[in-house]
């Protein structure tokens, strides 16, 4: 397979050049996002409106750029996210829209309504069928996405604690999962408890929607029966005493989310773009966010999302760390940014297999705009 086009841009704005939202303009432009037929043509924007309580999540003022050039070309936009497995702000549609409004998601800021994939409570999906699919058969998508003519993906670059980074393959293939779609992708890869660090604070517990967290003699365990794998407990553990027990299913939820994003991405035209600023080491899930592991990058486009993803990566592992992060707080052991905040993933596997199944390429050609 050839090389993909990524284009780039940087974060550097002169006095009365560009603002940042006209270079995105311009990105979008040159990247060829003008090329796709949007002409009377619904288009889901696919975005992370961001837990309530965390501010690393995109400024609502870049979803108005990308949904504006879209109305521009005679599309008709909306912004898009399926609703959550765990306890928290999104975990149905009312409190899903309030969140994307209190997060400043309002149809007056960015120019387009909000609908929520999945309906109102996470059920409202259309099986899919997966070309290539090696994990899963039909993928279970929130059907207003899959009744949108085009779909654009529009992602803040980040790191993840249970694939290693959260970048255009997660935004798609996960967010765009229904609530069964979610537990599919999540339910091998279910985290146990090093007894010997637990402290028994029980944050594990106050977060987890499925009451998995269970404790005797003041220590956690997590009961696999009711657990759906969600890897909330891992992020709050105060301890890291909480680890995915990978063993013989390493990578798996990697590889199904690959699948997943090519159940959406088939046979209609898309688009990919990813901002790879405020890069905080962990989703933009939590209800709160941690100081960025490296400075702000810049902005990417493509058509292609894997090609994207690599580009994304390499970008952050090439900067060095922020000296007040927790990527400097575990030190360079793996000469991976993503491994050294989350030792237990491998970014890379969601690629290989994004490849192997056709979703695109890691091979890239970078175009600075």
């Amino acid at each position: 397979m050839k090389k993909a086009d990524v284009y780039f841009t940087d974060m550097r704005v002169k006095p009365g050049g560009r603002n940042l939202q006209q270079k995105l303009a311009l990105l979008l432009k040159r990247a060829g996002m003008d090329t796709i037929d949007f002409k009377d043509r619904f288009a889901a924007i696919k975005i992370h409106f961001g837990e309530a309580g965390n501010l690393s999540f995109l400024r609502p003022n870049f979803a108005r750029t990308v949904s504006d050039e879209i109305k521009k070309l005679g599309g008709r936009p909306f912004l898009t996210d399926c609703n959550t497995l765990y306890v928290g702000s999104r975990k149905h549609a009312l409190e899903h829209i309030e969140t994307a409004y209190l997060n400043g998601f309002t149809p007056y800021s960015t120019g387009c309504h909000v609908i929520i994939g999945d309906g109102l409570k996470g059920t409202d999906d259309i099986a899919v069928p997966v070309p290539n699919g090696e994990l899963v058969r039909e993928a279970k998508i929130g059907r207003a996405i899959m009744d949108a003519d085009i779909f654009i993906s529009l992602t803040h670059f980040k790191g993840h604690e249970m694939t290693g980074f959260g970048g255009a393959i997660k935004n798609i293939g996960m967010g765009c999962g229904s609530r069964a779609g979610k537990m599919e992708q999540h339910c091998d890869g279910k985290p146990t408890v090093d007894r010997t660090l637990c402290i028994g604070s029980r944050a594990c517990a106050r977060i987890c929607a499925h009451g998995a967290p269970t404790f005797s003699e003041g220590k956690a365990e997590i009961d696999h029966a009711k657990c759906v794998g969600c890897g909330r407990c891992i992020g709050v553990c105060p301890k890291d005493a909480i680890q995915p027990s990978w063993g013989q299913q390493e990578g798996l939820l990697d590889r199904k989310m690959a699948e997943y994003a090519l159940a959406v991405v088939h046979g209609r035209p898309h688009f990919h773009i990813s901002l790879v600023m405020d890069v905080s080491p962990f989703c933009d899930c939590h209800p709160e966010n941690d100081a960025p592991i490296v400075p702000d990058i810049g902005m990417f486009a493509s058509f292609d999302p894997v090609a994207l993803d690599q580009a994304c990566a390499d970008a952050v592992n090439s900067r060095a760390p922020n000296p007040d992060s927790l990527l400097a707080e575990h030190g360079s052991h793996h000469h991976d940014h993503f491994r050294d905040v989350s030792p237990s993933t491998n970014w890379e596997l969601q690629l290989e297999h994004s490849v192997k199944i056709g979703l695109g390429t890691r091979s890239y050609e970078l175009v600075t705009v």
